[in-house]
């Protein structure tokens, strides 16, 4: 008997249909084609440090770090009597096909239930990046041995393995740490959470510090013999005149230079005059974060809406696989792309019927690229036309997909752009023009312009290097620099994503600028619901992401190594090479454990403002302080020690203060 054991019980039905005459059983669905049954995403959990030694219960200072010697796993009580199911259809098979999702999470979910039941039965691997009938029969006609994705159940087990490392020990120790100076917090730190979280910090810091500077650009209008055009100031930005930033912030400095500019003689050179044809390509089609973003910027979406708004069209069969990383396609999937333009050509959204109507089946883009394609592809519409009443956040999500699917049947956009630099005066200036030569995707695809902000828009008359030219008259224009953006949902998964930007060492921002982020796919979003839900992080209006004050207690006594990404991002890396066979488990997790044991130590060492002005400090213990609390059997108030349950100091509260009699 084959066995297929699907993730989720929607992909369970689908695999089912289309392997036919389905008849459904008790936890399971019975087929011509074999046995379907599933798992609710992760059946099994790592065990607390309690499972590990009782006395781990407590949390207590000196018994960390905790590190397993053999790793344990539970199954999840909630979903206990589906385990049963599927660990009886296990026994009674010959053969199991792994139905997980197409990730290393859904590698490891089926891994994990079959190395946990001692499985040693031949395992296949489906690979499900859609579940519409073609793409599950096409699927199931190319099975791959379960052998293959060894390396992808590695990465997976190593992610859960050090998540568990730094989240146990870390969170104890750094909410022992802040205990001890009578804050009643329990501060859960993530590898992946806490970098994050300090993002946000940061960057509402940086506002908070913001002083507006002034700075200053001239433009200078010059005549030449077969017209007029306008080129900016480069000055070189050396000196206490100019910023960190190469800008001009010396407004005597600047006004120097233009009365000396306005001076005759009015002689200048063309001193160099170049022609470049460029190419602007099509944009790829989504991964799920980059959907994310796009869903963020033109509709306010969070990164949690757009991934369920994702899911439920995967789930009615309409869109592809929602937590694919990848933003190519596979040429197998070329042939799709007329009936795909058909059903999109359906449309009533008169955008995208413009762009699915001049779409040309026959042009193939960048996105078509076997080289870049893992384990999943890029969300793109499926074969079946998408009907029925879609939800508004499920119709926007699917016309964002489609038109970036539609946009890949298009010419590249190409343009000449001329550069030109003028000499006057000893010193240099530019100017830049684009001349359009093919419109391509550009014509009917709504994309942000490529001009830079203190670029004119002008077409420049025909130069060469060499030619005379003419100072007419210049502008000395004032800028001032702007405080940096908040933080939205949807620009914190692209900042999760886009990680190497935020690195605090350069020479590892230069390693990191390819990888893939911090997090998965899958869990930004609800890393940032996290963040949120625990009070660290909050809304202003609709959008906007601004830490609370206990956002900031927390990063504030975190070292570096937790709160800066440079070292989370390298782990991911690591973690991506895994996956590709590159690194072994035991030596990813040696480090996590050495990291984890310095963290700890160092939470030994950690400073910070009491809770309460008054505070009271413990009379038993010395270093704790009395914190008020409030009994769950009677609701009266009484006073324990913030060492708890290190010291046991407790006393009656009276008037709102410890009442010590008789217990010093």
């Amino acid at each position: 008997m084959r066995l297929y054991i699907a993730e989720k019980p929607s992909m369970a039905r689908e695999l089912a249909y289309c392997l036919e005459n389905p008849q459904k059983g008790d936890g399971y669905i019975k087929t011509s084609g074999g046995i379907v049954t599933w798992l609710v995403g992760h059946v099994l959990r790592q065990v607390d440090p309690s499972g590990y030694d009782p006395r781990y219960k407590n949390w207590r200072a000196e018994d960390l770090p905790i590190v397993p010697k053999i790793w344990k796993l539970e199954v999840e009580p909630k979903v206990a009597d589906q385990f049963k199911v599927v660990k009886k259809l296990i026994a009674q098979a010959d053969e199991i096909v792994h139905a997980g999702d197409p990730d290393r999470e859904g590698q490891l979910l089926v891994d994990e239930v079959l190395e946990f039941l001692g499985n040693k039965k031949p395992v296949r691997r489906i690979l499900l990046n859609a579940l519409d009938e073609n793409s599950i029969r096409r699927a199931n006609a190319d099975l791959r041995d379960n052998a293959d994705f060894f390396n992808l159940k590695q990465s997976a087990l190593a992610r859960s393995r050090a998540d568990w490392l730094i989240g146990m020990n870390l969170s104890r120790a750094y909410t022992l740490a802040a205990r001890r100076f009578g804050h009643d917090e329990v501060f859960p730190i993530g590898r992946v959470k806490t970098p994050t979280l300090a993002l946000v910090v940061r960057r509402e810091r940086e506002i908070q510090n913001f002083k507006p500077v002034d700075f200053f650009n001239i433009f200078a209008q010059f005549q030449h013999k077969n017209g007029t055009f306008v080129a900016q100031w480069k000055p070189e930005p050396a000196g206490k005149s100019f910023d960190a930033e190469g800008r001009l912030i010396d407004k005597t400095f600047a006004e120097t230079y233009a009365k000396k500019f306005s001076a005759a003689p009015f002689d200048a050179r063309i001193s160099s005059c170049k022609t470049t044809e460029k190419k602007d390509f099509n944009p790829l089609p989504f991964s799920l974060s980059t959907l994310q973003i796009a869903a963020g910027k033109k509709f306010g979406y969070t990164p949690q809406q757009v991934l369920d708004a994702a899911q439920s069209l995967y789930e009615k069969k309409f869109t592809t696989y929602p937590r694919s990383d990848c933003e190519y396609l596979p040429t197998s999937q070329f042939g799709d792309a007329r009936k795909i333009l058909a059903n999109l050509s359906a449309t009533s959204d008169e955008t995208l019927k413009n762009l699915v109507t001049h779409a040309d089946a026959k042009i193939k883009s960048r996105a078509w690229n076997n080289k870049k394609i893992t384990a999943h592809h890029a969300i793109i519409p499926t074969t079946k036309k998408a009907t029925g009443k879609l939800s508004a956040v499920e119709a926007n999500v699917y016309r964002l997909i489609a038109s970036n699917y539609a946009v890949q049947f298009y010419p590249v956009h190409v343009y000449d752009e001329t550069a030109v630099a003028v000499s006057y005066k000893g010193e240099t200036f530019s100017a830049r023009d684009r001349a359009v030569k093919q419109i391509g995707w550009r014509e009917f695809y709504s994309a942000p312009t490529f001009r830079a902000d203190d670029e004119i828009a002008q077409t420049l008359p025909t130069l060469r290097a060499g030619d005379d030219a003419t100072y007419k008259n210049s502008e000395l224009k004032k800028s001032v620099t702007k405080p940096p953006v908040r933080f939205t949902a949807s620009s914190l998964v692209q900042g999760m994503k886009e990680i190497h930007k935020y690195v605090k060492n350069p020479a590892v921002q230069q390693q990191l600028r390819d990888v893939y982020g911090i997090g998965t796919e899958s869990t930004r979003a609800a890393i940032i619901d996290d963040l949120i839900g625990r009070g660290f992080l909050s809304f202003t209006g609709k959008k906007i992401l601004q830490p609370t004050e206990k956002a900031f207690m927390l990063i504030d006594i975190l070292p570096d190594e937790i709160i800066y990404p440079d070292a989370t991002a390298i782990w991911e890396d690591k973690l991506h090479s895994m996956s590709e066979g590159e690194g072994t488990l035991e030596d990813f997790l040696a480090g996590q454990v050495k990291l984890t044991r310095e963290l700890c130590r160092k939470a030994e060492t950690v400073t910070m403002k009491p809770a309460e002005k008054n505070t009271v400090v413990c009379p038993r213990c010395k270093t704790g302080v009395m914190v008020r609390r409030q009994r769950k059997s009677d609701r009266q108030y009484f006073w324990g020690c913030s060492n708890f349950p290190n010291c046991r100091m407790a006393c009656d509260d009276k008037n709102g203060k410890p009442d010590f009699t008789g217990k010093i």
